[in-house]
C-alpha cells in the first residue's frame, strides 16, 4: 500500500501544474526597400518596438543601427510578455538615425507598422507594407516581424525509480522509504523539489513514475547538482535518514532502452563508524525521459486555429429592443451588453483565425416568414452560410437583424452547443491539434432545457470545444455557476461525468463598470489551459511543432 507525503513547497509540485499563459516570446525583424534619407549614403536605419499603455505609446526597446544600409536584418531580437487574454497593440517604428539626435523624433521617420501580437502570434511571421504619419505608404518600404522563439524551457523530465537492499529501519518490520529530490539553490541551500510516495515494509521498493518541470528540477540545466535522500518513513514525523547521493539529470538521462542507472545510498555518520561499510542500499533509475510539455502558445505556433462563434439570446425576457429598459435595446448613441460582451471577447479571439469568418447564430426568437420559434438561427438569416466577417461583421449582423425578429422562448442552449459540437467532432478526425472550437453564449436568463443542455455540454467535453456563458442583465445566474465545473464535475442526467470543464461563466454586471479589458480577461484566461488540456488527453503535438 502507498502513501502520500504532503507535497513541497508551492510552484514544486510533484505534477505538472495547469498551464497560464503568460509567457515571453522572441521577436526578430528585418526590412527592405527602405527610404532613402541620406544625401551622401544611405539610410541608417534602427527599429523602436512602442506598446501600447492607456492609450499612449511607451517604448519597450530599440534595435542596434544598420549603418549604409536599406534592407536591414536587425541583430536585437525584442523580447515581450505575452498574455493571450488581452489584446496587446505594438508599434515597430523605424528611423534613420541622425548621429547628432539625442531625441526620438530628431531622426528621420521611415515608417511604421502597427498590429496586435496576438495576430504575430497566430500568423508566426508578419510581412507588411511601412506606413507614414500621414496614412501614406513610406514609399515600397516593408517590414517582416516574426516569432523567433518562446524564451520558456518547458521540458519536463519523467523518472521511474527502484530500491535495492535498503537499509532495515523498524523494529518490527522493514522500512517504509521514500525519496526527496533537492536542487541547490544560488545561496548553496538545498530546496525540495519532489518527493515520492511511501513504499510500506519493504528494503526493495518500486516508486511510481513522476513527471516534474525540468526548471524545477534543475532550473533546466542538465548538469546542474541534484541531491536524492531516502528516509524511511514513520507516524510519529521522525522519519529515519537512510542515505544519500547526489547526482545530475545528465547522469540519470543514461538509463533508456533497458540500460539502468544505479546509485550507492550513503549514510555519511555510519560510513565514519564503520570501516567495512559499503552503501546503504542501492537506487536505481530504471527510466529518465525528458520531452516538451507544449504550451498554448506552441500549439498557435504550431498553427492551431480558435475557431470562434458567438450564440445570442433573443428571448423575450430580455425587452423589447426599441425600449432603453432592455438588454437588447438599438442605442443610436452606444452599445448595449450583448454588443459590448462580443466586443469585448471577439476582438481578442479573432486574432486566431487568419481567416476570421465567424458563424453568428441566435435562438429563442421567432423568424419571418412563418414567424416558428428557432433556438439554432443564422443571425444574417443565411442558414447555408451564417459566416460573419471578423467581430465587427458580427456586431453588423447583430443590429440588423433584431428589427426583423419576434423575441420569444425558452431559452434553450441545447441545440446551439450540439450544432458547434457536430464541427468540432468533424475536427476531431483529423487526429491534428489543427482546430480548437469556441462558443460564445450571451444570455438575460434562467435555462429552460437544463437536462439537455447538461447532457450536451458532458458530450462537447470529449471535442476540441469549449464554452464562454456571459449572463447579462440581472437574473438569477445560479444555474450558470452550476454548469461551470469549477466547483464540481458537471454530471448529465444519466450520471455521465464530463472529461474535463470546458465551462466559463461569468455575469456582465461583475464588469459594468470596469473597463471592456477586464471582462476579456476574466472570460478568457482559462481558455489557454483547455485547449492545452484537451490535445494533451489525447497525445496530440502540435500541428507544426517548433524544432527542439
Amino acid at each position: 500500500m502507498a502513501y502520500t507525503l504532503g507535497s513541497a513547497t508551492e510552484g514544486q509540485t510533484c505534477s505538472v501544474g495547469p498551464q497560464h499563459c503568460v509567457t515571453r516570446v522572441e521577436l526578430s525583424v528585418t526590412a527592405a526597400s527602405l527610404l532613402d534619407r541620406d544625401v551622401a549614403s544611405k539610410s541608417d536605419p534602427f527599429c523602436v518596438l512602442f506598446h501600447e499603455v492607456d492609450g499612449n505609446w511607451v517604448e519597450l526597446d530599440r534595435t542596434e543601427t544598420a549603418v549604409n544600409n536599406l534592407n536591414p536584418v536587425f541583430g536585437v531580437k525584442f523580447q515581450v510578455d505575452y498574455h493571450f487574454e488581452e489584446i496587446q497593440k505594438l508599434r515597430f517604428a523605424i528611423f534613420d538615425e541622425d548621429k547628432c539626435a539625442t531625441q526620438l523624433y530628431e531622426h528621420d521617420f521611415l515608417g511604421e507598422f502597427v498590429c496586435t501580437l496576438g495576430v504575430i502570434v497566430s500568423n508566426k511571421k508578419l510581412h507588411r507594407p511601412l506606413i507614414l504619419a500621414n496614412g501614406k505608404p513610406a514609399g515600397k518600404g516593408s517590414i517582416t516581424v516574426s516569432i523567433t522563439q518562446e524564451l520558456s524551457d518547458n521540458r519536463i523530465i519523467t523518472l521511474t525509480l527502484n530500491g535495492r537492499k535498503l537499509d532495515k529501519k523498524d523494529f518490527f518490520g522493514k522500512s517504509d522509504p521514500y525519496l526527496e529530490f533537492h536542487k541547490q539553490g544560488e545561496d548553496g541551500k538545498w530546496m525540495l523539489v519532489h518527493r515520492t510516495e511511501v513504499i510500506k515494509n519493504t528494503l526493495d521498493p518500486s516508486w511510481k513514475s513522476f513527471t516534474v518541470p525540468l526548471i524545477s528540477l534543475c532550473n533546466g540545466d542538465v548538469d546542474r547538482n541534484i541531491k536524492v535522500l531516502c528516509y524511511d518513513y514513520d507516524n510519529d514525523g521522525g522519519h529515519d535518514f537512510i542515505g544519500e547521493f547526489q547526482t545530475t539529470v545528465s547522469k540519470m538521462s543514461e538509463a533508456q532502452n533497458s540500460v539502468e542507472v544505479e546509485f550507492e545510498c550513503i549514510n555519511p555518520k555510519k560510513q565514519k563508524k564503520k570501516k567495512n561499510y559499503k552503501n546503504s542500499g542501492i537506487i536505481i533509475v530504471k527510466s529518465c525521459k525528458i520531452t516538451r510539455d507544449y504550451t498554448f502558445l506552441d500549439y498557435i505556433l504550431g498553427g492551431c486555429q480558435l475557431m470562434f462563434t458567438v450564440g445570442i439570446d433573443f428571448t423575450a425576457s430580455n425587452g423589447n429592443p426599441r425600449e432603453p429598459s432592455s438588454l437588447h435595446y438599438i442605442n443610436p448613441l452606444g452599445s448595449n451588453e450583448y454588443l459590448s460582451a462580443i466586443l469585448a471577447v471577439g476582438q481578442i479571439i479573432q486574432d486566431y483565425d487568419t481567416d476570421k469568418m465567424f458563424p453568428a447564430l441566435g435562438f429563442g426568437a421567432q423568424l419571418p416568414p412563418d414567424w416558428k420559434v428557432s433556438h439554432e438561427f443564422a443571425i444574417n438569416f443565411n442558414p447555408t452560410n451564417p459566416f460573419c466577417s471578423g467581430v465587427e461583421g458580427i456586431a453588423q449582423a447583430y443590429s440588423a437583424c433584431l428589427p426583423h425578429i419576434r423575441f420569444y422562448g425558452p431559452t434553450n442552449f441545447a441545440p446551439i452547443i450540439s450544432h458547434v459540437a457536430r464541427f468540432a467532432a468533424q475536427a476531431l478526425q483529423q487526429e491534428r491539434a489543427a482546430q480548437y472550437f469556441t462558443l460564445l453564449i450571451i444570455t438575460d436568463g434562467v435555462i429552460s432545457d437544463m437536462d439537455e443542455t447538461r447532457h450536451a455540454i458532458v458530450q462537447a467535453s470529449k471535442l476540441p470545444m469549449s464554452i464562454i456563458i456571459i449572463g447579462v442583465g440581472n437574473a438569477d445566474f445560479a444555474a450558470m455557476e452550476f454548469l461551470d465545473g469549477d466547483a464540481s464535475v458537471l454530471r448529465s442526467n444519466t450520471g455521465e461525468e464530463a472529461v474535463r470543464d470546458i465551462v466559463q461563466f461569468v455575469p456582465f454586471r461583475d464588469f459594468r463598470n470596469a473597463p471592456k479589458e477586464t471582462l476579456a480577461k476574466s472570460v478568457l484566461a482559462e481558455l489557454p489551459q483547455q485547449v492545452t488540456q484537451y490535445f494533451k488527453q489525447r497525445n496530440l503535438p502540435p500541428a507544426n511543432p517548433a524544432p527542439e
